[in-house]
Formats: C-alpha cells, structure tokens, sequence
C-alpha cells in the first residue's frame, strides 16, 4: 500500500513511518521544515519527503492512505482536500499505529504524566534481552537500543507509550485509546496540557477510560504512591498491581540510595526481596522507572510463553519462573539528565523536563550526586502548559532547589493573553523570597550571553530544562565551555 505521512517529520509520526516502510509498504511524507536528524532517519530508510504541504505533490505521488498527525490543523492544503474530496481515506497516528502496527500482538503500553520515554525504553531493552524480538515506539533517542523504533516478531509484544493527548484534529480522544493495551503502566498522574484538559478531573476521566479496556487476561501496573491514580475507580475485571516506596505496594522500592557512584536500590515483592540494582541513571523517579519496566517486561514475557504462575499452592509471583532483566549498564535516553561536559569545574546536563515535578525531582537528584557543586537551573518554558500561570509558583519553587535560577524566554508569548501567561518576574521575586538568585530574560541568547560572562567562583552544575532546542543555547554554552 503506498501511505502518505502529512508532518511526517515529528518524532513519533516519522518513527511510526519508517516502521511501515519496514512492512514493506511505500511511503512518502510532507512537512514544514524538512529538517535534521528526523529528515537523515526518513531519507536512509528511503521515504520520499515532500517540504511543505502543497496539495498536489501529493496527488502527484498517489497515495492510497493518508495518515494525519496530530500537529497538524484545518487550513492545511493537503488535509482540506482530504475533507473536500473524500477520495482518499484518511486515519490519525493512533488509530494507525493500534490497527497496523500493533494488531492483535500484546500491547504494554506506558501511560502517565512523567517517566514514560524512559520506562518505554527499559521494558523494550528488557524484552529483547530475553530475546522476545519485542516491537517498539519509543518518543526520544534510546541509548541502550539500536533505534527508536523496531517492528519486532510477528506475534512477540509491542511496547509503546501511552500518551494522554488528543489522536488529531477530527479525533480527540486520548491516544492511548487507541492501543488496546494488555500490560498497562500508569507511572504518575497529574495535570497537564492545559490546551486539551480542562483541569485534573478532565484529565484523570481519560485514565479511567483507558482502565476500561483492559483485558481480564490482562495487567494494570499503578504507582502505588500517587494519590490521583488511587482516585481512578476501581478496575475489578483485570489483575492490578501497585509499585513503589510504601509498605502497601505489592512490587516495592527498599533502601534506596544515591551518590556521586549512581543509585542503589532493592525491589521486594509482598516483602521479599527479589532484585538488588545498581546503576548510573538517576533518581528515585527512574528507580521507578525501572521497577515498572521490570514487572511490566515479566508480564509480557509470561502472557506470551505461558510459563507457570507460581507453584502448587502459593501467591501469583511474577518474579518466580523468569530470568530477571539486568539494567546495570543502562543509560536510558538521550536528553534525560543527558552529560555534555564533565570536568573537574564544570558539568553540563541537558534535560527534557518541562513540568514542575520533573524539575524538582531532577534538581533533588542532581543536589545528591553533586553534592558541593553551585547548582544552576536554566529553564525555558516551552511545552502549551508550561508558558501559562497554571504552574507558575510550583515552577518558582522547583527551581528554587537550585542556587542560581535563569528562566530563558517564554516560547511564543505574543499568542498567550497576558492575563494567563506565566509572568517571570513573579517567578523570580518568589525564588528571591526564598532566599536564592533569579535571573528572568527576554531572549535566550541573553541567558547565553550572561551564563558566558559568569565568573563560576567555585565548581558548578549547569542543568538546562526545556522539551525544545532552547534555541541552541544548550549546546553552544557545552561547546565553547569545552574549548576553553
């Protein structure tokens, strides 16, 4: 079948793309700003691109099936053919990646406001350790894979994240709806993308919906600690299991501890321990992360070998009959506390963290791993929630966790009514008021500018945190620190 990708060059639409390509279908795609490295990636696996959207370059190539994605709106030349002609049938990302690329196979699928790239990544590396030949969509670049993505066994599991966000402009339900899940992990819930959700509520009916399709053969791994998935209504018809720090999880994290070496933790199930990890990713959140991926691969592994449950007349154990994953060596993805420059004066992290929790448990990791550096937070609010005063004092206070905090240019502000912006100089008078520095700019090159000049009196910790390219300040400011 020849499939045209319109905005073919988003991470998770070109990803999906290449994976048809690999079922041998012919595919094409078009977008604003045909771009590296997603344009490399769609080139070497030999994707027509088209830059723009002009109507007729894709009549021209004859597509049999068109996929929408989800940024892309009505006014689009190619879509308002689509609408007016009806001539070529037309499906979101979704819709697409749950009918033909998932099927009938067993879906894990990673659902939850943070942690859901790295946890996406760890359950796919843990299944093909075990030699699954699992299939995987994976929203980022991970280190411990050969790729993004991976079509996998015909009939092995396919891991996926579940992201809560709208399928497309003519479909908004949840994308997660879409993948049917038979192993379903809920990392977290909190309010976000306030351009779809009205507030939690809103946002925690779309979890619940995504409770109701689970199988009765199926799994549901929730964080145990979060008070909003506890919230969720019950789901009496599949099997449920709680992960995390306090004594009521079934799967949970002991002892954990985190210095300059990395962390190290234990995973008890119902009391007994059953794994000791030491590893160099991060904090408590990956631990998490990690403890998840780790039941969620167990489960996919046994739904799919029919190995035994337990013995004659104990509990459901899942960590009884399988070998058990060793993450030891991970690194996780790119862009997650990823080190640019590490010397004797100075380190450099890129972050992609763009919600207030995120930066605050980064910002507590980073404190314990560098204990007697100056930590400096830059962060650039980028993402639809985060340039609104939703979050404005949760941002203050995150970042406040830091010695030095510079808040670099709110990304599109002329489109945000003033009253609803997120207003820098409120955020730094807070941070003040807690008795640290911040440092708000207009521009993000005068946050280059000023982090150039700064006199660094003793060793620091440079963290930037931004879902963007922070207008390539992140990886200039590692560069001419490395050349000096």
């Amino acid at each position: 079948m020849r499939v045209f990708f319109i905005g073919v060059c988003g991470t998770a639409m070109g990803n999906a793309a290449v994976l048809l390509k690999k079922m041998g279908h012919q595919v094409a795609g078009s977008d604003a700003g045909v771009y590296p490295p997603m344009s490399e990636v769609l080139q070497s696996a030999g994707i027509d691109l088209f830059e723009g959207f002009a109507e007729q370059e894709m009549l021209n190539w004859k597509p049999e099936r068109v996929v929408v994605g989800n940024a892309v709106s009505r006014g689009n030349p190619q879509v308002e053919f689509l609408l007016r002609t009806r001539s070529i049938p037309f499906v979101s990302l979704p819709e697409l990646i749950g009918e033909d690329l998932i099927g009938n196979r067993p879906a894990v699928v990673i659902a939850g406001t943070h942690g859901k790239t790295t946890t996406t990544a760890l359950t796919s590396f843990a299944l093909s350790q075990a030699e699954m030949e699992p299939g995987y969509l994976i929203g980022g670049v991970p280190l411990d894979l050969p790729s993004g993505n991976e079509l996998g066994g015909s009939t092995a599991p396919f891991v996926i994240e579940g992201d809560e966000y709208d399928s497309a402009f003519f479909d908004k339900r949840s994308k997660f709806i879409h993948y049917r899940p038979k192993v379903l992990v809920l990392n977290n819930l909190e309010f976000d993308h306030g351009d779809i959700f009205r507030d939690l509520t809103d946002i925690s009916r779309s979890f619940s919906h995504l409770l109701r399709i689970v199988p009765s053969d199926g799994f549901v791994l929730i964080n145990g600690d979060d008070p909003n998935l506890l919230a969720l209504p019950d789901a009496p018809w599949t099997r449920m299991f709680k992960v995390g720090v306090s004594d009521s999880n079934d799967l949970q994290i002991i002892d954990f501890a985190e210095d300059g070496q990395g962390t190290r933790f234990g995973l008890a199930w119902k009391g007994i321990e059953v794994m000791h990890q030491d590893w160099p990713m991060p904090g408590l959140f990956n631990a998490r992360n990690l403890a998840m991926a780790c039941l969620a691969s167990l489960l996919a592994r046994q739904i799919l070998t029919g190995n035994p449950k337990a013995k004659d007349g104990e509990e459901f154990n899942p960590f009884f009959s399988l070998s058990l994953p060793d993450f030891s060596g991970c690194a996780g993805v790119k862009r997650r506390q990823e080190i640019l420059l590490d010397d004797e004066n100075l380190v450099v992290l890129s972050d992609f963290a763009h919600h207030p929790t995120a930066i605050a448990g980064a910002l507590e990791s980073l404190r314990a791993r560098w204990p007697d550096r100056e930590l400096i937070a830059c962060f650039e609010p980028r993402s639809n929630t985060a340039v609104t005063n939703v979050f404005e004092d949760r941002f203050a206070d995150a970042l406040a966790m830091a010695d030095l905090a510079l808040l670099g240019a709110v990304h599109r502000a002329e489109k945000i009514p003033a009253e609803k912006r997120i207003n820098p100089v409120k955020m730094m008078k807070r941070i003040q008021d807690q008795g640290k520095i911040g440092n708000a700019f207009e521009t993000n090159q005068e946050l280059e500018d000023y982090l150039r000049v700064y006199p660094f009196p003793k060793p620091a910790l440079v963290v930037f945190f931004s879902n963007g390219s922070f207008d390539g300040v992140i990886t200039r400011f590692a560069d001419s620190k490395r050349k000096d």
